[in-house]
């Protein structure tokens, strides 16, 4: 099985001021991450907008992503294609689009606005896992409106082809419900069900607490910085782990000030990393809130003096 552990970061996907995508970006950003030492990445998620892309666009990001990672000097690293919608329908022409494209997994979100229940919840990632392609479980009730408890969770860890879990629910208490519940157990029968923050300010908690790592919003500006916190923990070296988290602690308030990815794509612009302005409905940030992101960018060294 591949292995679906470290750090890996949420992409943005890079836009011209225009609005259409800027492929050329989004290549230099994946070999940058790669550069850097970034251990899988994560196209087409929230972060990377992908409610407003369109499945041309969509096809050519995961053509990219795909080919990029496989050229990589340093070796292949997995590519985790989001995949979800609140069809189910959909949800299983992505997760198959994603295995013949050549994707490792497929990142497969609660169906948000339906709230299904949990019948509908378990047939969902059923049908998620009949495709035969490795699928990580993305938990995220703020975007959703439904939390997957770890009761369900447990079952839905039953499924072929389930092998892990983006966990976003916020609340720490879950997060180490489903490793103690799902992920020790099924390590002492010779298995593997992988636990990844969802959230870049759990990162270090849920590695702490026996979890597999991250999947990053800020390690699209960052991402030596993101590989070498988790790293540290994922190894027991505690006191160099929290040094990281502590540095990294302004960006991560900064970073989400407003809605994902309008402030990282903001960041990105002004440390020279092609983004590009977010698609409609994500407008852009408010004076206030560009202030506060400038100063913390500043103030970290990151940049010196954007200009306006």
């Amino acid at each position: 099985m591949t292995q679906f552990s470290g750090a890996f970061t949420a992409l943005v996907t890079p836009m011209t001021q225009s609005g259409a995508i800027d492929y050329e970006g989004f290549r230099k950003l994946i070999q940058f991450q790669m550069e850097q030492g970034i251990d899988g990445i994560v196209p087409l998620g929230t972060t990377g907008e992908n409610p407003t892309l369109d499945e041309d666009e969509e096809d050519k990001l995961i053509e990219i992503a795909v080919k990029e990672t496989a050229a990589f000097a340093g070796g292949k690293i997995p590519v985790i294609v989001g995949a979800g919608s609140n069809d189910t329908k959909y949800m299983v022409s992505y997760v198959d689009r994603a295995k013949r494209m050549g994707a490792d997994a497929a990142l497969v979100v609660t169906p948000y606005y339906n709230k299904p229940n949990d019948d509908g919840l378990i047939r969902h990632f059923q049908a998620a896992g009949e495709i035969g392609i490795p699928i990580i479980v993305y938990n995220i009730a703020s975007r959703t409106g439904r939390n997957i408890p770890t009761s369900l969770m447990i079952e839905i860890a039953k499924i072929p082809n389930i092998v892990g879990v983006k966990e976003s629910s916020g609340d720490i208490n879950q997060v180490a419900e489903v490793i103690k519940e799902i992920a020790i157990p099924k390590e002492k029968k010779g298995e593997k069900f992988f636990v990844l923050s969802g959230d870049d300010n759990f990162n270090l908690p849920v590695a702490a607490l026996g979890g597999d790592g991250v999947i990053s919003v800020i390690s699209n500006l960052v991402p030596a910085k993101v590989k070498a916190l988790t790293k540290a923990v994922l190894e027991g070296k505690f006191k160099e782990g929290c040094a990281l988290h502590y540095e990294l602690m302004p960006l991560v308030k900064a970073a989400f000030i407003e809605t994902n990815p309008v402030p990282i794509k903001q960041a990105m612009e002004w440390a020279g990393i092609s983004a590009g302005p977010a698609r409609l409905p994500l407008g852009k940030l408010s004076p206030v809130s560009e202030a506060f992101l400038k100063k913390t960018l500043v103030d970290m060294g990151i940049i010196n003096n954007p200009a306006p």
